[in-house]
């Protein structure tokens, strides 16, 4: 009653206003004038006129005219007004929102405060009314009170500018966000909160997680736990869970928050039987060896999605792009057990009509084509376009690949690949800086391209110097030669080397090198490498050269042309090469000197490295390498620049960087012509850090050793270590720290418990 009293008090003023300004009598609009329009067009405001040219006026409309044209919000004042018989509308427009200024905000920033409010109809542009301040402060109040945020202050102030606009300031005091002081989970019987609780984002850290932010509240992040508490059950057969209520209560104070999550567990199902049904376009036994769920088991929802998706895969990848798999579950309350039927329908066969790029602004269009596994005119396959997005992703100039795949209008069979490229840079001029323990100081200046015209070439210029090594280089590469994938480069280097500040046998040394390689790809993750190449040495000894050395010099000469062929075999199938967490890679590797070099020899290395997933978080590393190099022909031995050496970081932690193994007259270590070397490490997140995906921690053990011949070798000499490791891949560099204590080291070994490397680019 109230609300119809006051629309009829409404329009008996606006209906007295409008008979005060217009005459009582009736009269016969031969013309509209507008007044008053500052920005709104003349033709916005005769669409919600309810009278026209040539109607009769009658001024029992006027209530009419005037509530259409305030129901638009447009203007804050409408009079009507005859002159003759030409109707005058006089407006008075609400002015617009010039600007949406913000301050005091940290934890949500201009633009997502903007589009927040935009979303609710308040923007630049709009016509501000005083009735959207209330609209804003509440909508900005719950952006803050999602991330957990109820202290929150939200003051506006409006400022009044020319041209019949204002600017809207909103002054906020974020406050801090409320804490989780308990989570409790009522009804749970067969499992206790903490099991339940141990994935929950929402929470009391523990201790040593002092960065968390899981006592932060936050709506998004409670929805997410309350998933995971739902899939927990239904992964462990308790069909009927149900989660029954969720209450959130904050003290008054609004900084502490207690949530209860009240919960049904029901009973435990288990599977009765697991049936195919449908239409099996590939042999039905097959589709039965996809199944993750067997009769007699506990009944699994993850089981069932994996099957469910498994075969999809499979009928994906004969073509059928749009395969339904339905399963079905009969629950027998009595015997709490689950028939369960997977409907298989796997659609129609389609062909990939085109394959479009979208976003490869820089690219050409045949660098990404020549990636794809799925072809043109081909059986769609859901196996070959996963693997072309792989090796899109794998590219050095592409940051994401978004694969779409869409039905041709109008034709059943045929559908087409939308593929939306990110790209990012591709060319980068860089001075960096950086230190290491074996290396010193580093610095280095470099201009390259990965994708050099757009093309998917590779050239680069550097400079990299160090207190052991200054090196010129320039390289060119053309990962597709050939059509078939096969690569071919070439670069040149220039290299000045001070052996002593190493703190090996000392020497100097200049090398002159050019080589030409090739890259034969035999499958999707086997590769063959080779390369061959001409390198000059020149040997200046010092007044602390080795007799070792002066030795070698006196047989062998101190200047040297050799002509080198290398090869390798490479096997990959890690998941990426950064933070592998699965897969194995072994690389064999041959070099040696072509007879009619002054020097004779030859090098080979074996390295095997697996990557074990133990948990969704525990990854287990073994990594074993041996290396072996002799000379032949008349060259005396080994070269002394071409031997291994062990210790430090990349081999053996916890001793000094190439200090283990045979030393020379001096007492400096000399290298070996056979090292093994071999490291186990659990690999985890850093529980510390909030963002652990550039982070990843390892508890190692290593062992190795390096010696003058294989005959030499003894498993009582290899040096052993353990300890723990860090590497952070932080926006000023790679950063590598390991903690090892030396287990066995001997009289003579040069231990080091604090290892470390750091590098940078500005």
């Amino acid at each position: 009653m109230p609300r119809v009293f006051t629309q009829a008090v409404l329009a008996a003023i606006l209906l007295g206003l409008a008979m005060n300004l217009i005459a009582a009598e009736s009269f016969s609009v031969t013309d509209i004038e507008l007044e008053g329009l500052q920005r709104i067009e003349a033709g916005t405001v005769f669409t919600y006129l309810p009278i026209e040219v040539g109607d009769d006026f009658d001024p029992k409309r006027s209530a009419d005219i005037l509530r259409e044209l305030y129901k638009t919000g447009f203007f804050s004042d409408v009079s009507l007004y005859r002159k003759d018989d030409i109707l005058l509308v006089k407006v008075k427009e609400r002015p617009a929102i010039s600007e949406i200024n913000f301050s005091g905000n940290k934890d949500i920033s201009d633009d997502d405060l903007t589009s927040a409010l935009k979303g609710v109809g308040i923007a630049k542009g709009r016509v501000f009314n005083r009735s959207i301040l209330e609209r804003l402060e509440n909508e900005l109040l719950q952006q803050y009170f999602a991330r957990g945020k109820y202290n929150v202050q939200v003051d506006t102030s409006v400022s009044e500018l020319p041209r019949n606009r204002v600017d809207i300031d909103i002054e906020i005091t974020e406050g801090e966000v409320a804490k989780i002081k308990q989570v409790n989970i009522v009804g749970n019987g067969d499992f206790d909160d903490e099991e339940l609780k141990q994935d929950f984002d929402s929470g009391i850290p523990p201790w040593y997680l002092f960065l968390s932010s899981s006592d932060k509240y936050s709506k998004q992040k409670l929805a997410g736990d309350l998933e995971k508490l739902r899939t927990q059950y239904l992964d462990r057969g308790y069909l009927k869970f149900n989660i029954d209520s969720t209450q959130v209560s904050i003290t008054p104070d609004k900084e502490d928050i207690y949530i209860t999550i009240n919960i049904d567990e029901g009973d435990k199902y288990s599977v009765n039987e697991v049936k195919l049904l449908g239409n099996f376009v590939v042999p039905e036994e097959e589709l039965r060896g996809l199944l993750a769920i067997h009769e007699g088991e506990i009944f699994s929802r993850q089981k069932v999605v994996k099957t469910t998706d498994a075969i999809s895969q499979r009928l994906g990848s004969e073509g059928y792009a749009f395969t339904n798999i339905n399963p079905v579950p009969e629950v027998d309350e009595l015997s709490r057990e689950v028939s369960l039927t997977f409907f298989v329908d796997p659609g129609q066969r389609v062909y990939v009509r085109r394959i479009n790029f979208l976003g490869n602004d820089s690219t050409r269009g045949e660098v990404f084509r020549r990636e794809m596994r799925q072809l043109e005119g081909g059986w769609y396959s859901l196996k070959n376009i996963n693997l072309s997005r792989r090796r899109l992703e794998r590219l050095p100039f592409v940051e994401s690949v978004d694969i779409k795949t869409k039905r041709v209008s109008g034709i059943d069979d045929l559908v087409d690949l939308d593929i939306t490229i990110s790209e990012r840079l591709s060319g980068s001029f860089s001075v960096g800086a950086g230190f290491s323990q074996s290396q010193g100081v580093l610095f280095n200046l470099g201009l390259t391209q990965d994708n050099f015209l757009g093309t998917g070439k590779k050239v680069s210029i550097r400079v990299d110097n160090s207190r052991v090594n200054t090196i010129y280089s320039f390289s060119y590469t053309n990962p597709f030669h050939t059509i078939d994938g096969v690569s071919r480069g070439f670069s040149v280097s220039y290299t000045e080397t001070e052996a002593g500040q190493a703190r090996i046998s000392d020497y100097n040394a200049d090398q002159l090198s050019a080589n030409i390689n090739y890259g034969i790809p035999l499958t999707e993750v086997d590769t063959l490498r080779a390369s061959g190449g001409l390198e000059n040495t020149k040997i200046f000894p010092t007044s602390n050269t080795p007799d070792e050395i002066l030795d070698f010099l006196d047989d062998n000469g101190d200047k040297y042309t050799n002509f080198l062929f290398t090869g390798s075999f490479i096997h990959d199938t890690r998941n990426r090469t950064v933070f592998a967490d699965r897969g194995n890679l072994q690389r064999i590797n041959g070099e040696f000197s072509v007879p009619g070099s002054d020097l004779k020899y030859y090098k080979a290395e074996y390295r095997n490295v697996n990557f074990l997933p133990i948990s969704d978080w525990l990854t287990a590393s073994l990594n074993g390498r041996v290396a072996y190099g002799d000379s032949y022909g008349g060259t005396t031995e080994l070269p002394f620049f071409e031997k291994y050496f062990a210790g430090g970081l990349r081999t053996v932690r916890g001793y000094d960087s190439n200090s283990l193994g045979p030393r020379d007259s001096r007492n400096d270590p000399f290298g070996g012509d056979f090292r093994v070397i071999a490291n186990a490490e659990l690999f985890f997140p850093a529980l510390f850090f909030e963002n652990t995906k550039n982070v990843r921690l390892g508890v190692f053990f290593d062992a190795g050793n390096v010696f003058a011949e294989v005959s030499d070798f003894e498993f009582s000499e290899l040096r052993t270590s353990a300890g723990v490791s860090m590497t952070w891949l932080s926006p000023v560099g790679a950063l590598t720290f390991s903690l090892a204590q030396a287990l066995n080291d001997k009289p003579g070994d040069e231990t080091e418990v604090f290892q470390f490397s750091i590098g940078t680019v500005f």
